[in-house]
């Protein structure tokens, strides 16, 4: 990705430390992702339908949610935990080239959206103990106040939404 290259995520040894992720970590890398592809709280941010668009889509979610909206690291960790997802899902399962997201905020909530143009819904699947894929909406429907899906003239919107506390 142009302007990325040599930025690698954080590596841990264990599982446990694998997936959990670090406000402090990235964010160098998270500033230069808004600067390279735009701000997502001002404009939908066009970014290309790759596995390492994922990436830069937790890039730009968290410096906006922890940097500039201010809110605690756990909001932003479960925040970008659940943009990885719709972005995975929006990656593997629409055929696009493109998609687009965008974070706003309003009083008591902030919303993320990822719009692509295909029109299939996602399903929310039961989950088992032991499955190793399939939990996206799984984790979306767990971790959000709630979440769902417009559907466009051309495509749909997958969005979800999280309660904050406004000071």
């Amino acid at each position: 990705m142009a302007g990325l290259e040599g930025i690698e995520q954080p590596r841990g040894h264990g599982r446990a430390t694998a997936a959990r992720w670090s406000p402090g970590v990235e964010d160098e890398a998270a500033s230069k992702a808004l600067e390279l592809f735009g701000n997502p709280t001002e404009a939908e941010v066009p970014l290309p339908s790759r596995p390492e668009s994922a990436a830069t889509a937790r890039r730009l979610a968290q410096v906006v949610v922890l940097r500039q909206w201010g809110l605690t690291p756990k909001m932003t960790e479960d925040a970008v935990l659940l943009v990885s997802e719709l972005v995975g899902n929006a990656v593997r399962h629409t055929g696009a080239r493109v998609f687009g997201l965008r974070m706003r905020r309003r009083r008591g909530w902030i919303r993320i959206e990822v719009r692509d143009p295909s029109r299939g819904l996602p399903c929310l699947m039961p989950v088992q103990e032991m499955d190793v894929s399939g939990r996206g909406l799984f984790l979306v429907d767990k971790l959000s106040d709630r979440w769902g899906v417009d559907l466009l003239p051309r495509g749909k919107t997958t969005w979800f939404e999280m309660r904050v506390a406004d000071r």
